[in-house]
Parts: structure tokens; C-alpha cells; sequence
């Protein structure tokens, strides 16, 4: 039998089964759904940030800033997560596949997010997969050689190496940006030298300093205090213009223009987060580089703050993108 609310229920169960029915249309109207009347402000739990690389590079130490700045900006906890491995790839993927709730994010880099899509052949994990939050600082990679080389600039450095043929040029693995960045100067340049790869930026620059290798491309902030003890000599920054405080002129002032490669760090969430998280997020860090304590922090790695729009951060990527698929393409450089 078929049951009418206005004729077959008792006046008092018709009057509450109308009034649910209308609290129903009310939360529909609103957008709420049957959770909605329970659902807590963003964070209402710890976030976890991934850092897909190993505990005291630069990345890490971005990471463990912007997480104690977003806990005392937002009165939640932000713990850093380190997943490394496989040039970023583990950490990135984990992030990949977690909820979109705004709850697992990602520090993402160069390596992760300009290099490996185009990189490896086989990856598990695409930009796409990602929603660019915010761009939070670059770092500039400076050219250096061990001052006994006998050159004081970019010009000298590649008459050197055309009249001295074996030259070699050292980095933090084949892929990374150190090699890419110097396959890209020999195909700017024309000059030949031989890639030796190392295990990370850190042996290749001891060997540098022991005179076994020519040059080395690698972040300034990875070099600064060989370069102001005078054990290494920074011969071209780059940037498209100087950097303020450091004395090194860049390619484009010493006769090639174009030549810009910084080492970048940037918040993911996995794709399809709500945007009100993402904005809050990207609002998050551009209140973060502007407080003095974690902004000098930046600078005291030689890293230059940035804090961007999520859409900023994408067109950003992009290019980034186009770039670095480029230098592995002319090069011919795969991994598996």
C-alpha cells in the first residue's frame, strides 16, 4: 500500500517527517550533502609533506621550514615524510596516489617534476597527476672550477678546453640536472668534454677540488663554501640577471644568452584536490616566504624566495617542461 505523508501518517509524525524532509532540501540546496553538517575547516588533522629525497639536502630543509611555518600559521601540525629514492620518484608517486583531500602532499623539484617524465621511459607517475599548489624558491646553478685551472671567466674557461682536448665535467648522476646542465653548454658551445657521473653533487665537487675533473654546473647553495673559502673559483651564474650579494657575472654577460638553469622547489597536492584547499595552501607559503625567520633561511642556502599562484606555478612548470626535455633529447640521455 502506498503511504501518503498528508493522509495516512498521525498529525504529529506527519508535521516531523515534513520537517526532515525539508531539512533534507535545505542541505541539498546548500551543497552539503548528509556529511556536510560534519565537515571541519581545512586542517582539521596532521598533514603529512612528502620529501622525496633523503634527510639534509636542501629540499629537505625547505620541507622542514615550510612545515613548521604552515603549523604555526594554521595551529596544525605539518610533519615532513621522507621517501626517497629512485631520483624522487618513490616519494612523488606515493603522493600521486593518495587521497585528494589536501592531506599528503608533495615538495616537489626540478628532478621530480622537469626532468623525469621526459627522462624515463617507463615512470609511474605523469604531471598530470599532480595539482600545482606553489613555486617556493630557486636556487641558480653557478659554473666552478678548481682556481689552479688558471681561467677567470666563462671565455677563458672554453679556450681552455678547446686547446686542452680530454676536458670533463662532473655531476650527481646521469639525468641529473648537473649533467643536463652541462650537455646543454657543450651544445650552446661546441665545446667537448666527457660526462663523469657521481653519487650526488657532493663527491663530484670533491673531486673537482682534487683536480680529477675541468667543471661542474651544480647549485650555488652546494658550492658556496668551497667558493668563499677560495678552494673553488664561480666563474658564470645562470641567471638572466645578477644575483644581488654574489659577485659572479652570468652567461649572458659573457657571450651566451639563453643560458638559465636554477634548481626549483614547489608544493604538489595529488590532482582533483578542491581548489579552496589549493588556494589556502598557495596562500600558505606566500605568508611563509615573507616571514623573516624561514625567508632568511632560504637565503642562507643561496636559495631566492618566490611564492606563486597555483596557476603561476603551472605555466611556470611548463616551461620547465620544455626545457629540460630538450637538453635529454639533443643529448640522447634515457634511464629505465
Amino acid at each position: 500500500m502506498r503511504v501518503s505523508l498528508n493522509q495516512d501518517l498521525p498529525s504529529a509524525g506527519r508535521r516531523l517527517a515534513l520537517g526532515a524532509t525539508a531539512l533534507s532540501l535545505l542541505a541539498c540546496g546548500l551543497g552539503l550533502g548528509s556529511a556536510g553538517f560534519a565537515q571541519s575547516p581545512y586542517p582539521s588533522r596532521p598533514v603529512r609533506l612528502v620529501a622525496p629525497f633523503a634527510p639534509g639536502g636542501a629540499l629537505d630543509m625547505i620541507a622542514r621550514g615550510v612545515a613548521q611555518s604552515w603549523s604555526d600559521q594554521m595551529g596544525q601540525t605539518f610533519l615532513v615524510d621522507n621517501r626517497a629514492g629512485a631520483a624522487g620518484i618513490i616519494g612523488s608517486t606515493y603522493v600521486a596516489r593518495a587521497e585528494p583531500d589536501g592531506y599528503t602532499l608533495l615538495l616537489g623539484s626540478t628532478t621530480t617534476h622537469g626532468i623525469n617524465p621526459s627522462l624515463y621511459k617507463t615512470i609511474s607517475y605523469a604531471p598530470a597527476d599532480f595539482a600545482p599548489v606553489s613555486l617556493i624558491a630557486t636556487i641558480p646553478h653557478v659554473l666552478v672550477v678548481n682556481p689552479s685551472l688558471g681561467v677567470n671567466s666563462f671565455q677563458e674557461l672554453l679556450a681552455y678546453i678547446k686547446s686542452h682536448p680530454g676536458a670533463t665535467f662532473g655531476s650527481a648522476g646521469i639525468g641529473s640536472p648537473h649533467h643536463l646542465a652541462g650537455e646543454m653548454l657543450k651544445s650552446m658551445t661546441g665545446i667537448e668534454a666527457t660526462h663523469v657521473p657521481y653519487k650526488g653533487s657532493a663527491p663530484a665537487l670533491a673531486d673537482l677540488l682534487g683536480g680529477q675533473i675541468t667543471f661542474v654546473s651544480v647549485e650555488y647553495t652546494a658550492a658556496a663554501q668551497f667558493i668563499n673559502a677560495g678552494k673553488l673559483k664561480a666563474i658564470a651564474i645562470a641567471t638572466h640577471d645578477r644575483v644581488p650579494g654574489l659577485n659572479v657575472p652570468t652567461y649572458r654577460e659573457q657571450g651566451l644568452p639563453g643560458f638559465e638553469v636554477t634548481a626549483w622547489y614547489g608544493i604538489y597536492a595529488p590532482a582533483k584536490t578542491p581548489p579552496e584547499i589549493i588556494e589556502k595552501l598557495a596562500a600558505g607559503v606566500s605568508k611563509s616566504v615573507q616571514d623573516p625567520a624561514f625567508r632568511d633561511r632560504l637565503i642562507t642556502l643561496g636559495a631566492t624566495p618566490v611564492g606563486s599562484t597555483p596557476t603561476d606555478m603551472a605555466v611556470f612548470q611548463k616551461k620547465e617542461l620544455a626545457l629540460w626535455s630538450k637538453a635529454i633529447k639533443d643529448s640522447g640521455t634515457t634511464a629505465q
